[in-house]
């Protein structure tokens, strides 16, 4: 691999996360009533992400659809399977019961997403088109469900007025 494409996938890295806490940045501002600095943090990161955007297209990790949920079941399998799983356990033995939670809800809604996408898949393989419905997510644990959001979150027990549909 070449330089440059380590440091675009360096600075795809960066972007990404810059992207995400330029969001969480603005969620503290909206909460502390500094709304013009909300804004301003809200198009920061919509900007990291045209950024990040630009470096994975230059990287060629963007191709068909199919191909792409293919990818997007792979990444997700890896961390359901192997990465939070060790995080887990490393957290357990350092006695970090925050990072325990945050890894743990995280690990059961990633084998949700490969479950998910793993029946995307099986429509495409089929040549077929998906059902028009609409997910919800947990603005707590994360979990994404298909239809309606339930009662209760079964990963954290969230009421159903904590599920939003994220478009």
């Amino acid at each position: 691999m070449s330089e440059t494409i380590k440091n675009l996938k360096e600075a795809f890295a960066g972007e990404s996360q810059a992207n995400r806490r330029y969001l969480a940045f603005a969620r503290k501002a909206e909460d502390e009533g500094y709304l013009q600095i909300a804004k301003f943090f809200k198009a920061a990161a919509e900007a990291e992400t045209v950024h990040a955007l630009n470096h994975l297209r230059i990287i060629g990790e963007v191709n068909s659809t199919t191909d792409n949920v293919k990818a997007a079941i792979s990444g997700e399998t890896h961390e359901f399977k192997t990465m939070y799983p060790e995080f887990i356990d490393l957290a357990n033995k350092e006695g970090n019961k925050q990072a325990v939670w945050s890894f743990s809800v995280a690990n059961k809604v990633e084998k949700i997403h490969a479950n998910l996408l793993a029946k995307i898949n099986a429509v495409l393989e089929e040549g077929k088109k998906l059902d028009n419905f609409d997910y919800y997510v947990c603005k707590v644990c994360g979990n994404t469900v298909e239809y309606s959001a339930p009662e209760k979150c079964p990963i954290c027990g969230a009421s159903k007025e904590q599920f939003f549909k994220p478009y």
